[in-house]
């Protein structure tokens, strides 16, 4: 092995930065992947630890951002004054660099590394103060976030629409002695910034929607991960080096992919490179030149050209290697450039010649160590074929036989070998042990025949009289019988022992195929990639066609997932599937039930009847238990995948209409209460107007039509807001209110609404409710101002009170024209466009108010005008509010 100890220009380059250090300060910095996750906390958090192991810590300058909790931290810590400077007319508060020279603490503490500071300081940029500090030999921690450094920008503009102005240069960054990463998730950073830990409440909105969006955030953090990796990565190297380290540290990975005269170099190149993207690993090629490789040719010499050409395309690092010990030399490059997977090509050359003159291959197999060693296949025609043989099968096969055949003879010739120093006994376990063999290695037929025939030779050849069949001895007659059956049950034996060992792997193998389908089915959204993953299994697992049939809510029935041939779409597979998905049991080819099908048909159950069926194409082949087990175990994942799916769309459904309800709310209330104030402008001003003695008639008019549209106005926003008051939580004030008080004060309220007074008669006494009084007052002010408005002010309104059982009865009716019956089934909707105008929300409130009070609201046929009647319950627990 060559010598691996650095290289005199690589000690050198150490002593370089070893003696650049030298009374130099320590740089140390904290990186984040945007604002707010923790940077400056983190620093003063260190800062305090440092305090208490007895370090001089000082604070240069800090931005607080108004974080009480960062505030706190600093109160212990002394902190320098901040630099005063007027910068046209503005006290601008910047790092004083002077204090921190002539305070020269053990650590300072300087926040916003990429600030920009004022015209009149010294540096124009605030990574130039602390170059300048570090110089003095002041050790300086600072914050920085990862959109700030000069390569990234561009990075971060095309990820965020953000072009940052204030950068610091890569060369600064790549001098620190520590980088520490300041690292959260994405939601909970969302989490702090609506929690206005952050940015102030105004700017929380336009920063979800822009900078802080979850996708950014999951980019930018990548990017700080990347950043501090490849410094981890430069210390690692430096650290390998000074310890002189031969073994591979597996802190990350590193492919190297070997490049030799073959016509697989391409291939080997592609392989190692698809490797490297998968592990997001770097990529090194090489190739030797060695005197093993004088007699290539030329086109041996192409082949590796290409390969090296090819790899230096894909972005590989190349390098051609010296040597007449190729594995040698790979395998000290290898843990020189601290290597982990080394990718090789199959050999192409004969076996015999491999063995003859050794392979590399198999030589950087058994020298690599602790690096791994990827070989890559050859052509596909390429490899020895493999025969796979069939536990227990009872057919003859003519491999077998001529097996069987050499091991008994094999059996019979040692035992001539040493026929006459040994017992017979001792001949008869040879024959055993070739029973054995046989039985471990063939079938049932084989195991037999070798039984027979290890009895036969037995007799024949060992047994006098030798050579013939002929039985001299009873004894002999006896131990025949003996060997034959110890042969027999030893053959039996192993066949069953391979039998129970095959139905275990079969079994292993089935679990582990179901456990694969689960993870594959619970990482998986759509349905049909659900039912094609489960066809897909089925295929691979007992090499039969499925199809997957389903029937949703509404009755239609669909092919989910079809099959290779198309066996669903005949017409009786399909009637088969329905019948199965009706009645929730198994049914098709191999059952009782429509054996008829060409199918096996399971039904897709979910908790409450069947939606679907699982179609498995048969034909005249038979299906074993643990076949039908199997099908049966997949189609059972299946259905509880694609309801687990149906419930996560109704789920998010439902989500979605809530959040659409919310916004709407939140719409409909800010829309009110910006209106409010205006109308109530126009209707002091229109009052006014109205009363005033130098206007004419039309202008009075015009004033009052003001006020009367202005008062409508205003009812539709109360209404407005009202609304938006029942659709969230009521939080109802119950007390006891008298019927009669509740009905007068909405009359006062209304009673400019009409020409006639409204008359209100009781049918019996004293009606004493617990309601939330405010909100039923407003449910009778919204009757009769729907009254008003559809009847006229020239209509007559009576309100009934009355009782029945345990309810209070409330009607208010007026001899307008009434409710088409088209319209009444959805009088109480909201935002119905009446074509009287409004937004129909008045007794869309009626309804909500009342129902919050376990009464109910309806329409009451008439013959004329409408008669809208209130049950409200009397004596109302407080439980109920």
């Amino acid at each position: 092995m060559p010598d691996s100890r650095p290289s005199p220009d690589e000690l050198l380059d150490i002593a370089g930065d070893k003696s650049r250090s030298r009374g130099r300060g320590r740089l140390k910095i904290f990186l984040g992947m945007a604002a707010g996750v923790g940077k400056t906390y983190s620093m003063l958090s260190d800062g305090q630890e440092a305090t208490q192991r007895g370090q001089e810590v000082v604070v240069g300058y800090l931005e607080f951002h108004g974080r009480k909790e960062t505030e706190a931290l600093a109160e212990h810590l002394e902190v320098l004054p901040p630099q005063q400077i007027n910068h046209r007319g503005v006290i601008l508060k910047e790092f004083d660099i002077d204090a921190a020279l002539a305070r020269k603490p053990e650590i300072l503490l300087v926040d916003e590394l990429a600030h920009s500071n004022a015209p009149d300081c010294r540096h124009v940029k605030r990574h130039q103060d602390i170059e300048e500090l570090l110089d003095a030999g002041i050790n300086v921690w600072t914050t920085v976030n990862i959109q700030h450094i000069e390569s990234l920008r561009d990075v971060v503009a095309q990820i965020t629409g953000v072009f940052v102005q204030e950068t610091v240069p890569d060369s600064f960054i790549e001098r620190a002695d520590e980088i520490e990463l300041i690292d959260i998730p994405p939601e909970q950073l969302q989490q702090r910034l609506q929690d206005g830990k952050i940015y102030v409440p105004e700017k929380i909105d336009q920063a979800l929607q822009g900078f802080f969006k979850k996708g950014n955030l999951l980019a930018l953090r990548e990017l700080a991960l990347r950043q501090t990796a490849e410094k981890v990565d430069q210390d690692l190297r430096k650290a390998r080096t000074l310890t002189n380290a031969t073994e591979p540290w597996h802190a990350s990975e590193t492919i190297l992919v070997c490049v030799a005269p073959s016509r697989m170099a391409t291939k080997v190149v592609r392989a190692a490179r698809r490797l490297a993207n998968s592990l997001h690993a770097e990529l090194l090629a090489v190739t030797v030149a060695s005197s093993r490789q004088a007699g290539i040719g030329a086109k041996g010499q192409a082949d590796m050209d290409a390969g090296m050409r090819l790899a230096e395309e894909l972005g590989a690092r190349t390098a051609t290697l010296a040597g007449d010990d190729i594995v040698a030399e790979l395998i000290s490059y290898a843990q020189q450039e601290n290597v982990t997977t080394i990718v090789m090509g199959k050999p192409v050359r004969q076996r015999w010649k491999e063995i003859v003159f050794g392979s590399v291959v198999d030589h950087t197999v058994r020298s690599s160590g602790n690096i791994d060693v990827l070989i890559v296949t050859g052509d596909e025609a390429s490899g020895t074929p493999l025969t796979k043989r069939t536990v227990g099968d009872n057919k003859w096969s003519w491999p077998g036989i001529i097996e069987t055949l050499v091991l008994v003879s094999a059996a019979t010739a040692l035992g001539h070998l040493i026929g006459n120093e040994v017992r017979h006994a001792n001949i008869i376990m040879l024959y055993l042990v070739a029973v054995a063999i046989v039985s471990v290695r063939r079938g049932r037929q084989e195991a037999l025949l070798s039984a027979v025939l290890s009895v036969v030779s037995f007799n024949f050849f060992f047994v006098p009289p030798v050579h013939t069949f002929a039985i001299g001895d009873i004894q002999n007659g006896v131990t025949f019988a003996v060997m034959l059956a110890v042969a027999l049950l030893l053959s039996s034996l192993t066949l069953r022992l391979k039998e129970h060992s095959r139905s275990a792997s079969e079994r292993e193998r089935n679990t582990a195929a179901l456990y694969e389908l689960s993870k594959v089915l619970a990482g998986t959204r759509s349905k049909t990639e659900m039912a094609e993953n489960a066809v897909e299994k089925i295929q691979s697992l007992i090499d039969a066609d499925s199809a997957v049939f389903r029937q949703n809510s509404s009755g239609e029935f669909n092919v989910l997932a079809a099959s290779k041939r198309g066996f669903e779409k005949a017409d009786k597979e399909a009637a088969v599937a329905k019948w199965v998905i009706d009645h929730g049991k198994s049914a098709g080819a191999t059952t009782d039930t429509l054996s008829g099908a060409d199918g096996y048909y399971v039904p897709l159950a979910g908790s409450e009847n069947a939606f679907g069926a699982f179609g498995v194409q048969l034909g005249d082949r038979e299906l074993d238990t643990a076949q039908r087990h199997l099908i049966e175990g997949v189609a059972s994942l299946l259905s509880t995948a694609l309801e687990r799916a149906q419930y996560a769309k109704s789920s998010h459904v439902a989500a979605l209409r809530a959040e659409t309800e919310r916004m709407r709310g939140d719409l409909l209330s800010s829309v009110s209460h910006d209106l409010r104030t205006p109308l109530a402008s126009i209707v002091g001003a229109a009052s006014v107007l109205k009363d005033h003695k130098q206007l004419t008639k039309q202008e009075r008019e015009l004033a009052s039509m003001i006020v009367d549209e202005s008062d409508r106005m205003s009812r539709l926003v109360r209404n407005l807001l009202d609304m938006t008051r029942v659709q969230g939580t009521l939080d109802l004030t119950f007390d006891w209110y008298d019927l009669d008080e509740l009905v007068n004060s909405a009359i006062l309220r209304t009673e400019r609404l009409f020409d006639h007074p409204v008359k209100v008669t009781n049918t019996g006494d004293q009606l004493l409710v617990k309601a939330d009084g405010i909100l039923m007052e407003q449910v009778l002010v919204n009757l009769l101002e729907n009254a008003s408005r559809h009847a006229g002010r020239s209509a007559n309104v009576q309100i009934l009170l009355g009782r029945a059982r345990q309810m209070a009865l409330i009607d208010v009716i007026d001899d307008g024209p009434g409710v088409p019956p088209n319209e009444a089934p959805k009088v109480f909707d909201r935002f119905k466009g009446e074509a009287t105008g409004g937004f129909g929300l008045g007794l869309a409130i009626c309804k909500a108010a009342v129902d919050a009070h376990n009464g109910s609201i309806y329409l009451v046929p008439t013959s004329t005008g409408a008669d809208f009647r209130i049950e409200f319950p009397l004596g109302q627990e407080e439980n109920h509010a």
